[in-house]
């Protein structure tokens, strides 16, 4: 059984890996290259190579219940989406509430992590660290890479010709910090993601104008969704997911651009995606399509080459005197400290079981978390994640034969290339409920909706139609939180909260909508029962 465990970096995987690790009795020690802990979440002005870069301006894409760790919510008076700074609180918060500072030696970086000579029987590493200029070697039971993917960034020049000769000034998007000193400029960013999106919207405002060019165009999503509450409350619910598992996938596919245009036409606003059935992440902006409306932001197609001057783009239009490039082309991963053969990317395809245990290993002492991509916040799934790793470390889980795992890989791989393409982005993409569930099992976490339903019907109701956030996974099993249910009951109270700076009269009027929404689900239900009788 692992007792020592290694934990490279203290960002969010790292820090509820160690709380996990405490959790299970283990003996953690976390090894952060910087002074601080926060990872990408921390802002910095300073770019340093080796480490995560994100603008000022960050704001959280998913909402504050639902990418809070599952027995520690954030305080009420924290707005629904949190900028950088206010997440960074948070997780100051988390660490005082469980006493983590005390295992992480800041100002280390690791150099390397081997397998030590008995490893088959073992299953022991040998990790190397650096700090002040001195090297120290210690053996630990088992690691767990934490140190995120948004470090090396893919900056593809060679798939714009011209850009040797071009005159202005281009950088990758993780070099941007906020928008002084872009006054008045012609900006061209590259890229449709999320970071693409921010850092457009926001240099619109001081910049003469700004192109967006796109090969594939996006879905893009607002935070407010129906009623004024976060997007991802509505989106991620078990009755929803159901829906999307069991309904024909034309049926679901069809229903998904109907959400998605009732905002706006995507097609008027040259943002409609080329293929627009496939289940990519959408773009989170509250102001891209205003700013696009206004034109301050011009959508483009593909850049097909560039000149000393100008972009000349895939349709055969030209846009001149451009003195800025931003690349927001995403990021590549690696980990230059471990073993070559342990973590690898070939055709597009990521070979980690369950995206975080290499298959191949004779033990199972090392796994990687946080190299995914989930449809909703990473928070939980982390969580869950750390919490199934630690307990495969102390023997309490099995991981299955490695010719299983490998099957796993390639069919989970058909099924990600299946719902969100072959794009380069999306090798880390999946789907956020099941995914859920699937470590919930394993680690027997997961509540049965239906004996609940029997015992407590008013929270398996709550649980089945309500947001799918992390508290129910403390209710039974190992690491059940006495505060669970109380805090799955309370989560409207605590989004609401920040809301409530005005003082106004309590309205008494019956929610008709409200009515009309539950007699909408009971009706899709009794026709779903209804249309399993005719199979």
């Amino acid at each position: 059984m692992a007792k020592k465990v290694a934990v490279i970096g203290a960002g969010v995987s790292g820090l509820i890996s160690l709380k996990c690790c405490v959790d299970e009795g283990l003996e953690p020690t976390c090894f952060e290259k910087t002074e601080d802990i926060g990872g990408l979440w921390r802002f910095k002005e300073d770019i340093e190579d080796g480490l995560a870069s994100i603008y000022q301006s960050v704001i959280t894409n998913t909402s504050k219940e639902m990418s809070c760790f599952s027995d520690f919510p954030m305080p009420e008076d924290f707005p629904k989406f949190l900028h950088n700074s206010k997440l960074l609180e948070y997780f100051r918060i988390f660490v005082k509430k469980f006493d983590l500072l005390k295992y992480i030696q800041f100002q280390t970086t690791v150099l390397s992590v081997k397998k030590c000579p008995d490893f088959s029987s073992t299953g022991q590493w040998v990790v190397v660290t650096e700090s002040n200029g001195k090297e120290q070697s210690a053996v630990f039971d088992a690691v767990m890479v934490c140190s995120g993917h948004h470090i090396l960034p893919h900056l593809p020049l060679e798939s714009f010709p011209g850009i040797q000769k071009f005159k202005g000034q281009y950088f990758h998007s993780r070099q941007y910090k906020h928008p002084e000193g872009f006054e008045r400029k012609r900006i061209l960013v590259i890229g449709i993601g999320n970071s693409a999106s921010d850092i457009a919207v926001e240099l619109s405002k001081k910049a003469a104008q700004v192109f967006i060019s796109t090969r594939h165009g996006s879905w893009v999503m607002g935070r407010i969704s129906e009623d004024g509450y976060p997007w991802d409350m509505v989106f991620h619910t078990c009755f929803s997911s159901m829906l999307r598992n069991v309904l024909p996938r034309r049926v679901v596919k069809w229903v998904m651009e109907q959400q998605m245009n009732r905002w706006f036409n995507h097609e008027n606003y040259g943002l409609m995606p080329q293929n627009k059935y496939l289940m990519k992440e959408p773009i989170l902006s509250d102001d891209l399509p205003s700013r696009i409306l206004y034109g301050a932001i011009k959508v483009k197609s593909r850049v097909k080459e560039l000149t000393e001057t100008s972009a000349l783009f895939e349709d055969g239009t030209v846009e001149e005197d451009i003195d800025v490039i931003v690349f927001a082309t995403g990021y590549t991963f690696s980990f230059p400290f471990l073993e070559d053969p342990l973590v690898k990317v070939e055709n597009n395809m990521v070979s980690l079981y369950k995206y975080m245990f290499p298959p191949h290993l004779e033990k199972s002492t090392l796994a990687c978390i946080g190299l995914i991509q989930p449809l909703g916040s990473i928070f939980p799934t982390v969580e869950l994640q750390a919490r199934w790793v630690t307990r495969v470390f102390k023997g309490l889980c099995t991981l299955p034969s490695e010719r299983t795992m490998m099957a796993d890989i390639i069919k989970r791989n058909k099924k990600i290339i299946d719902l969100f393409g072959e794009s380069n982005s999306q090798i880390l993409q999946t789907s956020y409920i099941d995914y859920l569930d699937e470590l919930a099992l394993e680690i027997g976490a997961k509540p049965d909706l239906l004996s609940l339903l029997l015992k407590e019907p008013k929270l398996a109701v709550k649980l089945y139609f309500g947001p799918y956030n992390s508290y129910q996974y403390r209710l039974v099993g190992p690491g059940q939180w006495n505060g669970a249910r109380s805090a799955i009951f309370t989560q409207k109270q605590r989004i609401l909260k920040p809301l409530k700076t005005r003082a106004l009269k309590t309205s008494s009027n019956f929610q008709v909508s409200f009515l009309l929404k539950i007699l909408g689900l009971l009706a899709v239900v009794v026709a779903f029962f209804f249309q399993l009788q005719w199979f």
